[in-house]
């Protein structure tokens, strides 16, 4: 049999395909099953009341979050998240807003640079920079401060809002702008009544997605956070490696609340932003189009 005859065989390319999605969705699978596996066992530990080598624990109970409650303080914990949360929010949105409306608006020398400069905190891992990162706030006397914390999450968070609202400004028409420039708008009158409300969907996806990453931001956070700035993640790490003897059940519950916190703002987000919508780009008409 030739070469030519095993290319042009349907019944061949048909069994290769079979075979090729058959092991894809079998290695999705096996991860898949995994995760649920993992996450199940931390959800039921949070609510069971003994668990020894059976499948199932032999009691449930909800005590356990009470406990984490007042053993990790997280009422404590939980507002100093959100008070991290919505400052880095805030001033991501005032800066990276902006910032990717000049990139996507005007053309100078260096502007690939320059958007590979952006992304260079979000491609590389946080630890590589968050160390001289650290360094470099305690040496002014910020590290181990809630201010640290949030000056930390910033470095990567203002280029990700950049990168997100670069394309949502693309897809705006720059004719509306020279419109209501045309009737006598100046630059922060075209800013706030034209742009804002036609951006509005992108900044509140923008926000609510650095939202989600800064609760999940460990590395940055654990560097630079002290007594009583740590966020629910940091806590949780501290609650599983800290000194001492405490039920597992606790330390799962705070888990869980963790992982309920973080998926919670993740669905509002997925609701409000188009995957497909962040990486597109704006195609250039024809002439006489």
């Amino acid at each position: 049999m030739t070469q030519d005859t095993l290319k042009g065989n349907p019944a061949l390319d048909r069994t290769l395909g079979l075979l090729w999605s058959s092991v894809v969705w079998g290695f999705m699978g096996f991860f898949l099953l995994n995760m649920v596996g993992i996450i199940g066992s931390v959800a039921v530990n949070s609510v069971a009341t003994r668990w020894l080598r059976s499948w199932l624990p032999d009691g449930y109970t909800f005590r356990w979050y009470s406990s984490a409650w007042a053993e990790f303080q997280l009422g404590e914990v939980l507002t100093v998240t959100m008070q991290v949360v919505l400052a880095v929010v805030l001033i991501s949105a005032l800066i990276g807003v902006p910032a990717a409306y000049a990139l996507a608006r005007r053309e100078f020398p260096g502007k690939r640079a320059v958007m590979l400069l952006f992304l260079l905190p979000l491609l590389v891992p946080p630890i590589t920079y968050g160390i001289p990162l650290a360094t470099t706030l305690y040496q002014f006397h910020l590290g181990g401060t809630l201010t640290g914390v949030i000056l930390a999450n910033l470095v990567p968070t203002v280029p990700f809002v950049i990168l997100t609202m670069t394309p949502f400004i693309e897809q705006i028409d720059p004719r509306l702008e020279a419109a209501a420039r045309v009737f006598g708008a100046g630059t922060f009158s075209v800013f706030r009544h034209v742009l804002v409300p036609l951006l509005a969907p992108g900044i509140l996806a923008a926000c609510l997605l650095v939202l989600v990453r800064t609760i999940a931001m460990f590395e940055l956070t654990f560097l630079t956070a002290g007594g009583d700035s740590q966020t629910l993640v940091v806590a949780l790490y501290y609650s599983v490696f800290a000194a001492g003897v405490r039920a597992g059940q606790s330390v799962d519950a705070m888990a869980v609340l963790y992982m309920l916190t973080t998926l919670f703002w993740l669905v509002i987000a997925l609701r409000f932003v188009d995957p497909t919508q962040i990486v597109a780009r704006v195609k250039k008409q024809p002439k006489g189009a």
